[in-house]
């Protein structure tokens, strides 16, 4: 693997994403640009970001050695749009691709062991850290949450509707409240992965969404009263 290594960052899995560009030398990460992408607008923004954001640098797609894509969970659209891209990218110019969970990138942001996205419906995304255990990631409204051990605190959050239903299903735990996590902490996050050439077999490259889809949800009972051919 060369040295330096040129890296691009794609996050569009929140309400507002980003793109970033850094330069990978040794085990350090230096981040050379960052753009910032308006939410409900990746499909038409994301690979003009991009482009401009190598332009910036005096670099294009062919100088990439490998892609870091935020692959969920948040909105499926978002996810898709962010894994499109990367794909579309990597396939195009041979370029290594690093998938990251955005729940990992909060916890790792906030230096905690666990953290927790707003998945609206009255729900979280939730990651745990356990001592002596992998951490978890899962689904969990009020029922849940109020099944599950107080987890290691604090627990990192970035968004309100997150940090009201912990604060009203956890009173005991602490939160660790901090700016939504970027492109940019996704490269920084996925350096070991690229050092060790840990790379995402694109074929089988999916979004980490842990919730279905409302067409899968909302479409199941008309499909249940279709007749059967």
């Amino acid at each position: 693997m060369r040295d330096p290594l040129l890296l691009l960052g794609i996050d569009t899995c929140g309400p507002s994403g980003s793109v970033a560009l850094g330069r990978l030398t040794g085990q350090r990460v230096e981040i050379l640009g960052q753009t910032e992408l308006a939410g409900r607008t990746y499909s038409s923004t994301l690979l003009a970001a991009v482009g401009e954001l190598l332009a910036r640098h005096g670099a294009d797609v062919k100088a990439l050695g490998a892609i870091v894509a935020v692959s969920g969970p948040g909105s499926f659209t978002g996810v898709r749009v962010g894994l499109s891209a990367a794909k579309g990218l990597a396939e195009a110019g041979g370029i290594p691709v690093v998938a990251v969970s955005r729940l990992e990138l909060l916890a790792w942001k906030a230096k905690t062991p666990s953290a927790a996205l707003d998945a609206h419906r009255h729900e979280v995304f939730l990651y745990l850290g356990r001592l002596g255990a992998e951490p978890q990631e899962l689904l969990a409204g009020a029922t849940e949450l109020a099944a599950i051990h107080l987890p290691l605190t604090p627990v990192a959050v970035c968004d309100e509707g997150a940090a009201v239903l912990l604060a009203a299903a956890w009173p005991g735990a602490g939160l660790a409240r901090v700016t939504a996590p970027t492109a940019a902490d996704a490269l920084e996050v996925a350096a070991p992965q690229i050092l060790a050439g840990q790379f995402a077999d694109l074929a089988l490259l999916d979004g980490h969404y842990l919730r279905r889809s409302d067409a899968e949800i909302f479409g199941e009972p008309a499909a249940q009263g279709l007749p059967r051919v």
